[in-house]
């Protein structure tokens, strides 16, 4: 007698009720794009969010920073299984969130990342509450703010310092897919240099210290720094401003630097090299200043600061994922990313990030695609990672 797998079995049979519910699980996905969220401004979203989870019949909450909670009915005590996917986009509200839709395409905005994440952890909840799994590990849900640019993770950190903070696994649910594992979290630091100097005209107060020099020379000499060897690292400028008019020299400029990496040490190590060449371009630039004018100054700022981590290949939550994946017919692939499973990670949580199923595109730009080809097998994986990481009976 042929034997099927745990997972093979429990993904056929989530894959077919989700497949049920597609058009309830699009018209959620549809209405959570069109609403904006902008990292630190998520409280309308949050509020639909809140809203869809007592319809579902879950037990909802806000936290201090905003996080949506929700627990099943009548949920047992525990270090729960944790599943979250951000609220936020990188989008003003001034920008159309406007969803178009064509030959089975929807375009807009935040439509794969997250309103499908979001849209597929309702989903769960729904399916959670109506058929009544006895899990050993209780599931708390957790739409979370500030996991876009410099919301540094900032619910991600709330969350597992406060309600998860005994969790026993996390896995996020950002944008589409159903092949990726994100077991590797990168590292990423980020940093505001900003040079001030008294600043003049570009004739009269020609040998004041420049402050765009400065910033310039820094520049470039980030693009000569030796990365550290081993663990993949990346740094980059990425933004440069400065002065007010083409006459006169400016009084302050500001350099951004991303880092990333896989490896703390490796950023410890660009950390330091960057705050000795911006003071050696400080010094370089007051070497040349008429002594009527005060030096100029540089100042260093940590903006963001999301830490590195790896998922133990032999945990039971990156097994469960592993046997979810095959057991969709897809081929498992290890990837690396940063997203709010940063956080768990680095506080020895086992936690991975998957998709929510489905297939997109031209993410973080106002064109971003998003196609329900076999959605409905995406959120099964997830969900069959999920439950078998809980523990079924």
């Amino acid at each position: 007698m042929r034997m099927t797998s745990p997972a093979a079995s429990l993904t056929a049979t989530l894959a077919e009720s989700f497949a049920a519910a597609d058009d309830e699980t699009i018209g959620l996905q549809l209405q959570l794009a069109q609403i904006p969220a902008p990292t630190g401004a998520e409280g309308r979203r949050g509020d639909w969010v809140a809203d869809a989870f007592a319809r579902a019949g879950c037990q909802s909450r806000r936290d201090a920073v905003g996080n949506v909670l929700a627990s099943l009915p009548d949920e047992k005590a525990g270090p729960p299984v944790v599943v979250c996917a951000h609220l936020d986009t990188v989008f003003a509200d001034t920008v159309c969130h406007q969803v178009t839709s064509e030959r089975g395409r929807y375009t807009g905005p935040g439509i794969g990342d997250n309103a499908r994440g979001l849209a597929g952890m309702l989903a769960m909840a729904r399916f959670l509450v109506s058929h009544r799994l006895p899990t050993r590990r209780p599931i708390l849900f957790a739409a979370t703010v500030g996991e876009e640019g410099q919301g540094n993770l900032a619910g991600a950190r709330h969350l597992f310092a406060t309600s998860a903070a005994d969790a026993a696994a996390a896995i996020a649910l950002d944008g589409a897919g159903d092949e990726r594992i994100v077991t590797h979290a990168v590292g990423v630091q980020r940093f505001r240099v900003t040079y001030r100097g008294p600043g003049g005209h570009s004739w009269a107060a020609s040998d004041a210290p420049n402050p765009l020099h400065a910033a310039s020379h820094f520049a470039s000499g980030i693009s000569r720094l030796r990365l550290p060897q081993g663990a993949r690292t990346t740094l980059a400028v990425t933004t440069m401003h400065g002065g007010t008019a083409v006459n006169a020299i400016p009084g302050d400029a500001v350099v951004e630097v991303d880092a990333r990496s896989l490896s703390a040490d490796a950023l410890l190590s660009i950390r330091r090299e960057l705050e000795t060449l911006a003071h050696h371009c400080t010094r370089e630039e007051n070497e040349r200043r008429g002594p009527q004018y005060p030096p100029l100054a540089v100042g260093i700022e940590l903006t963001s600061d999301r830490p590195a981590g790896v998922a133990d290949p032999d945990s039971l939550l990156v097994r469960s994922a592993l046997g979810a994946t095959a057991a969709i017919g897809r081929t498992p692939e290890f990837a690396m990313a940063s997203t709010d499973a940063n956080i768990p990670l680095s506080l020895g949580i086992p936690a991975v990030t998957l998709g929510a199923g489905g297939c997109g595109g031209d993410t973080h730009t106002t064109h971003e695609w998003f196609e329900n080809r076999d959605g409905s097998l995406g959120l099964a994986r997830a969900l069959a990672t999920i439950l078998l990481t809980a523990g079924l009976p």
